[in-house]
């Protein structure tokens, strides 16, 4: 669901004072000001206060936060469980009981002016797709933008996102390169890897050279691109199943950089055969911001075991 003018349910604690709006002077006096009650677009402080009157409004309701990601609210009554993610002004819930995920839409609406999507098949550029037999995540329509947009869209697919042993170093000799399109590049890869694991790694170590890339640093770059040409359709998949053991693995490179000779460590973690999170060292906080979007469907991929 889509809460529409979201920022103007916010109540504001601050004193607030606007000047009067063009063509309506209060008495006469255009030395007047107006203080707000109500936050609107354009105040810094505007969403917040929209998340403090909807946090409010939800445990009324008799949701409980995430203890980990304040924006996740879940909801138990007896054996049914409603789970509710929120970002900004949309909101997506999921429920193993059909009439509880119905009174729910019933009670927002009646609270907010808003407007029911249907079924969740896009979140965040995120492409969700629901059968009997799990959910699968996917990024397949911004995979094909970012290829059109650096021109790799008819590149020759290759097997591996970087060569085998490559060592790429500060320390190039190779010339110089357009400094802003190869952030750029990097920048629409990062946000590719919420649901492509398999480029991490490679687009962490292209990353580290943003401050002065060369040719060979580019050409791995394109790399990963004709990588991904090659593999537009692969996403994450989340059976159907009842199989809840947490496992985890890990690996290091083992002092693999050669200019500073220090490692790159990464892990991933599995609930049953559902991957749920990974990390690479050298970006373990890029890749936590990508996951914690991420991970907010994983939830209701959950609801699938129930």
């Amino acid at each position: 669901m889509d809460v529409k003018s979201a920022f103007l349910n916010g109540d504001l604690e601050e004193e607030v004072y606007t000047e009067q709006p063009d063509g309506f002077i209060l008495g006469n006096d255009p030395n007047l000001v107006c203080r707000l009650k109500k936050a609107f677009y354009g105040l810094k402080q505007a969403p917040r206060a929209w998340y403090y009157c909807l946090d409010k409004y939800l445990h009324q309701q008799g949701f409980s936060k995430g203890s980990v990601d304040s924006n996740l609210y879940i909801k138990i009554e007896n054996y049914k469980l409603l789970i509710l993610v929120v970002y900004v002004d949309d909101i997506i819930f999921g429920s193993n009981e059909e009439v509880m995920s119905q009174s729910f839409a019933l009670v927002m609406q009646k609270e907010f002016e808003m407007s029911l999507l249907g079924e969740l098949t896009y979140f965040l550029g995120l492409k969700i797709q629901q059968n009997e037999g799990g959910i699968f995540l996917s990024q397949t329509k911004y995979l094909k933008q970012i290829l059109k947009k650096y021109g790799m869209e008819d590149s020759k697919p290759v097997c591996t996102p970087m060569v085998i042993g490559c060592s790429l170093s500060e320390n190039d000799e190779s010339a110089a390169v357009h400094q802003p399109t190869y952030r750029s590049m990097i920048g629409s890869l990062l946000y590719l890897i919420g649901t492509r694991p398999d480029i991490m790694h490679a687009v962490g170590i292209v990353g580290r050279f943003q401050a002065n890339p060369k040719e060979s640093h580019l050409q791995a770059v394109k790399r990963i691109f004709k990588y991904l040409q090659g593999t537009q359709n692969y996403g994450l998949w989340y059976p159907r199943d009842t199989d809840l053991t947490l496992d985890a693995y890990t690996d290091a490179d083992w002092a693999g950089s050669v200019d500073d000779r220090k490692s790159t460590s990464g892990g991933v973690f599995f609930m049953g055969s559902r991957l749920v999170s990974w990390f690479s060292k050298k970006q373990s906080s890029i890749a936590y911001l990508q996951l914690k979007r991420n991970m907010w469907l994983l939830h209701l991929a959950a609801l699938k075991s129930f």
